[in-house]
């Protein structure tokens, strides 16, 4: 059974920095490609960022490019989001999810449905 545990979110001024988390477990991890999505209420999931299995290869929603960073270490089963210039739209929800299957690369990572592995979440508040 695949379990995924996001933390490290919280309140932080626009302008601000936060690192997120992630473990997972119940599978190889470093089979799987990983991605950040969020949810800000009110409004649809949002595929912030994916890394591929090695973490060679990262991709970024536009909305967040140059500001965040997506890694992973597999020797802990963590990934991780690092946000900085945080604005008050980033505010949402955050969570992290394993693709459906062991394939390892990003591919079409906009369409949610392939990460279906996903937890609680860790929830993100910019303040302005």
């Amino acid at each position: 059974q695949v379990q995924v545990v996001e933390s490290g979110g919280g309140l932080v001024q626009a302008g601000g920095s936060l690192k997120l988390s992630c473990t997972a477990s119940g599978l190889t991890f470093d089979d799987y490609a990983m991605i950040w999505f969020r949810q800000a209420p009110g409004k649809e999931r949002e595929g912030v960022s994916c890394i591929s299995y090695s973490g060679d290869y990262t991709y970024y929603a536009d909305s967040v490019k140059g500001r965040f960073t997506i890694s992973r270490d597999n020797a802990k089963n963590t990934l991780y989001l690092q946000m900085n210039s945080l604005k008050p739209e980033d505010t949402a929800m955050y969570y992290c999810a394993a693709d459906h299957l062991a394939y390892g690369l990003c591919g079409n990572w906009h369409d949610l449905r392939r990460f279906p592995y996903w937890g609680q979440g860790t929830q993100v508040t910019v303040s302005s």
